[in-house]
């Protein structure tokens, strides 16, 4: 007769790394979006609503429990970027840049010069 193992952590961990690629993945993931919660538990009293509330009802208070929460109810995950794709976003976006600061240039040459001040 098997018995399951008890462990301390809920969800449990084996649980959790079929939601991810990796352990590291794992660690990172959860480790993010609690220093989010934790963000969020923080400016409360701000009144700022940047931060994403916790997606989950925890029993626990507890940051890294809840990031585990919703890891495990699929509230949160990881995408991972192709690096090759992020590449060719980021020089699409230099090119906009570029582009905008050309037609800015324009724009100030074709203001006329104001006359100096006398004072």
């Amino acid at each position: 007769m098997a018995q399951s193992r008890h462990t301390l952590i809920e969800p449990p961990v084996e649980n959790l790394l079929d939601k991810v690629d990796s352990k590291f993945t794992l660690v990172s993931l959860g480790a993010k979006r609690a220093r989010q919660i934790n963000a969020y538990y923080n400016s409360l009293g701000d009144g700022m609503g940047r931060i994403v509330p916790p997606q989950v009802t925890s029993t626990s208070g507890k940051p890294l429990s809840i990031a585990f929460e919703e890891i495990a109810a699929g509230k949160c995950a990881f995408v991972r970027v192709d690096p090759e794709e992020e590449a060719a976003e980021l020089a699409a976006l230099a090119a906009a840049e570029l582009d905008a600061a050309d037609v800015f240039g324009e724009a100030l040459a074709a203001v006329p010069d104001l006359p100096a001040d006398p004072a």
